[in-house]
């Protein structure tokens, strides 16, 4: 494990391939963590890319540096995050792989980072771009489906995030795989350990209270939340991978968002997947990762 400085955050990663290979960087999402994509490095590594897994804010071993920095989990402060952290590491050329909140943050980075050049290609997994804004108008199928972001605002909902995690994030992959796929207990027991971090409850909440305006933002990432609102136009090669059978992200949220994307974009669904393609088909993922890298 090797950790990366930023203004605000000591990041936890892991890396695999060779150190002068193409980097592209992997990023996890709620409730997961940086074990989710074990099935995936491998090959990646294999065909000569440097690749770098970091643990997002809150989760794993990433901690903040100061007690007083607000454990805010706005997607602004993700994405800033990213742009640290690849700064951090001075890296340039690099790919943004990202699933869920991960996705979010590699889709935020590249509209900031994309005129200089530093991000190559972008990939998306189980999210459609420009989504999750207060005002966003969504079908009852959708409201039905981020049910848990609502019940998070009630006080039973934070008392089952701060004291019950375990047992409501077990809830949640049995709910957003696919009918029929389950992950195993001793791979969720491996990534559930990343919710024992200190400030996971409180990035969590904020994070997805943030989101529908019932709660506050950390002020420092207001200019970039303006940034993002509209959606501002990516001209990075973009993929978006979603399962066909996510009960999490309706797959209709991914579709119809070529308007967003000036330059190449093309959108796969993964018949039989649900919520988490690296996990419950990692090798139909990892060759689409792989042709789209290179």
């Amino acid at each position: 494990m090797d950790v990366a400085r930023t203004s605000l955050l000591d990041i936890a990663y892991v890396t695999a391939g060779p150190i002068a290979g193409p980097p592209v960087i992997l990023l996890h999402g709620w409730p997961d963590s940086a074990s989710t994509w074990d099935a995936v490095t491998p090959a990646l590594a294999a065909a000569g890319h440097r690749v770098i897994v970091p643990f997002l804010r809150g989760f794993g071993s990433t901690r903040f540096l100061d007690a007083g920095t607000m454990r805010s989990g706005q997607l602004a402060a993700l994405g800033h995050d990213l742009i640290e952290f690849i700064e951090a590491l001075a890296l340039n050329h690099v790919a943004l792989v990202g699933h869920d909140w991960g996705a979010r943050a590699a889709a935020i980075a590249t509209t900031e980072l994309q005129a200089s050049g530093r991000v190559t290609r972008l990939v998306l997994l189980s999210v459609g771009y420009g989504t999750n804004a207060p005002s966003q108008a969504l079908p009852l199928r959708q409201v039905h489906n981020y049910w848990y972001h609502w019940y998070m605002a009630l006080p039973r909902g934070e008392a089952l995030v701060r004291d019950e995690r375990r047992t409501f994030t077990r809830y949640i992959w049995d709910a957003w795989g696919a009918p029929g796929w389950r992950l195993d207990d001793a791979a969720f027991d491996e990534l559930a350990r990343a919710f024992e971090n200190p400030d996971w409850a409180e990035v969590t909440l904020n994070s997805y209270r943030h989101r529908w305006g019932l709660a506050d933002g950390d002020a420092r990432y207001q200019a970039l939340d303006a940034r993002l609102n509209p959606a501002p136009q990516v001209s990075i090669p973009t993929l978006v991978l979603h399962g066909a059978d996510d009960r999490c992200n309706d797959p209709m949220t991914s579709a119809g968002k070529e308007r967003f994307f000036s330059g190449r974009y093309e959108r796969a669904l993964l018949p039989g997947v649900g919520h988490f393609p690296q996990r419950e088909d990692p090798a139909a993922t990892t060759r689409a990762l792989l042709d789209w890298l290179r």
